[in-house]
């Protein structure tokens, strides 16, 4: 039987964790997984700016892997939904590039997000917020993982 492929959002993090010890190992785990096809990967604009002020060697496996990413836009819709979680104080404006990314994976319809991002986005606290937000909004609710919980994955 087919493993069941589906859209899974991985920021800036992900990227740069290949190589910083302690997060390459389960990075290197979780991009073969996106080779050998368990998840579509998604990346944004923002991940490519993000990328853009990364050292070399980031810049050089991001433009690897890529081949096997779906890119997504900035919509106006997930600039809204970013405002929610604003709003809602899930994070300052100081870190509306971490809410936009978990905007946009909301929006392009992924199933998780993966991010060693622990202080905005993989968060105990924040989580539930925004997927309360999304509830109210009328989006599901997006599962937010590290690198590590997901590797593991069996299709």
């Amino acid at each position: 039987m087919t493993p069941l492929i589906f859209p899974v959002y991985a920021d800036t993090s992900v990227f740069g964790g290949v190589f910083d010890e302690g997060f390459d190992e389960s990075s290197r785990i979780f991009f073969q997984l996106v080779k050998d096809k368990h998840f579509q990967l998604v990346i944004s604009p923002i991940v490519q700016e993000e990328i853009d002020k990364a050292p070399e060697n980031v810049r050089l496996f991001f433009d690897e892997i890529t081949e096997l990413a779906e890119f997504i836009d900035i919509s106006e819709e997930a600039l809204q939904l970013r405002k929610a979680y604003l709003d809602a104080g899930i994070v300052t404006p100081k870190s509306a590039a971490d809410a936009l990314h978990v905007a946009l994976a909301t929006v392009a319809g992924c199933r998780l997000i993966v991010s060693w991002n622990f202080k905005h986005i993989v968060h105990f606290q924040k989580i539930p917020l925004y997927r309360a937000v999304n509830t109210l909004k009328g989006y599901p609710e997006i599962n937010i993982y590290s690198p590590l919980e997901v590797i593991n994955y069996e299709g």
